[in-house]
């Protein structure tokens, strides 16, 4: 067991490293303006917008579920899983000079923008599956980008990743409870 457990966390080390230290044009340009973008959940906030304003029920419906697996995924991940669990972020010698800048000083488990975009995302999945598939090339860009600017392990995503989708099946499962509770 501390064997395997060894190995996961050698071969997380080593890809972020290789992530990180990745030098791509078109990701040195596109890669900030998501990270900005789902800066204080910005993205998903304006996409539950554009879904309630011009999707008629559905979106409104999808963008309710969207907004309330964020937030409580947020929840989990910053107020919750960052303060049970201390773990630093990527050393900054991993990342080429141009991307080295301000970093944040919390934990860097689990990644909270990526539980949040993963929430919103899966849940508009569950309610409207064109709006999902329309937000999850942001979800994924921003997942890939928390490790590319050196803010995260890959693990760290990944678990952020399964908060985001168990927080989307708390919300789905959240009407049913009510209702058995009220009867």
């Amino acid at each position: 067991m501390r064997t395997t457990l060894r190995a996961l966390h050698g071969g997380d080390h080593r890809l972020a490293r290789r992530v990180a230290s990745w030098r791509s044009a078109g990701a040195r340009r596109v890669l900030p303006v998501v990270a900005e973008a789902a800066e204080h959940t910005k993205l998903w906030w304006g996409a539950a917008v554009l879904m309630a304003v011009a999707g008629g029920w559905r979106g409104r419906r999808a963008a309710a579920s969207g907004v309330a697996s964020m937030v409580l995924a947020m929840t989990l991940s910053n107020a919750v899983a960052k303060q049970l669990w201390e773990r630093r972020r990527p050393p900054e010698e991993w990342l080429p000079r141009e991307k080295a800048g301000e970093r944040p000083d919390s934990s860097s488990f689990p990644s909270g923008h990526t539980a949040a975009a993963v929430g919103f995302t899966a849940a508009v999945c569950t309610v409207w599956p064109s709006a999902g598939a329309v937000c999850a090339v942001p979800t994924l860009m921003v997942a890939g980008e928390r490790v590319y600017t050196g803010a995260h392990y890959p693990s760290d995503v990944a678990v952020g990743a399964a908060i985001g989708l168990t927080t989307t099946a708390l919300v789905r499962r959240a009407p049913h409870l009510a209702l058995r509770a009220l009867t």
